[in-house]
């Protein structure tokens, strides 16, 4: 069987919130595209911060054997305006990373930030955290990638501050929610989370940019 893996940010700095995030934005990310068919298996493997991310995997795609595709996946941290992710990448003060030599359909953005996913299926939201979930505090627009970084936390803080579970917090919830939230709904809103999914549902068919 092939590999699909995919380097991404997030998880943190430690093993077991790697661990959760990589099984459960598996499960997320196979629910959305079927990963070729089942023919493929999809490897995530998270790496903490993006910078991380972006060095593993730059190392695995000069090294990764003919059958392994090999996918970046990271947040955009801002509204993507560039032609494509890569030049994205390219130009975004911090980043400046070299992707000249990388097939565009290999480098995928979680736009604006991982939360935009997570907020994109607000009754699923509304079913895990209880009845005092606050679901008009989310954003409502229908193309969530134009909704800042800063607005999507503020939104998941205010929706989640009264409920029993807590206020919303990355690392003890975001992979619990993740296994629960419907990606079809994630790629009605969310463009560039319907570009990873149509390239991990085809791995070998060239996509133009987002």
């Amino acid at each position: 069987m092939s590999r699909i893996t995919i380097y991404m940010e997030g998880g943190g700095g430690g093993s077991q919130g790697r661990a959760a995030l990589r099984r459960e934005i598996s499960a997320f990310l196979n629910r959305g595209s079927a990963a070729g068919g089942r023919r493929w298996k999809l490897d995530v493997r998270p790496r903490g911060g993006r910078a991380e991310a972006f060095r593993a995997f730059e190392n695995a795609i000069a090294h990764s054997p003919k059958d392994e595709v090999t996918i970046l996946l990271v947040d955009s941290e801002g509204p993507v305006t560039a032609a494509t992710p890569s030049e994205h990448l390219r130009n975004r003060k911090g980043d400046g990373w070299n992707l000249a030599t990388v097939p565009e359909e290999r480098v995928h953005l979680m736009v604006q930030t991982m939360e935009t996913w997570i907020v994109a299926d607000p009754e699923t939201l509304a079913g895990w955290y209880g009845p005092e979930f606050r679901a008009n505090s989310l954003p409502r627009a229908q193309d969530l990638e134009t909704v800042s970084k800063a607005r999507i936390a503020d939104a998941l803080d205010r929706a989640t501050e009264r409920t029993t579970k807590g206020r919303y917090r990355k690392i003890q919830h975001a992979s619990a929610l993740l296994a629960k939230i419907d990606p079809a709904r994630v790629r009605e809103r969310c463009r560039h989370c319907a570009r990873l999914f149509d390239k991990l549902a085809n791995p070998l068919a060239p996509r133009a940019p987002a």
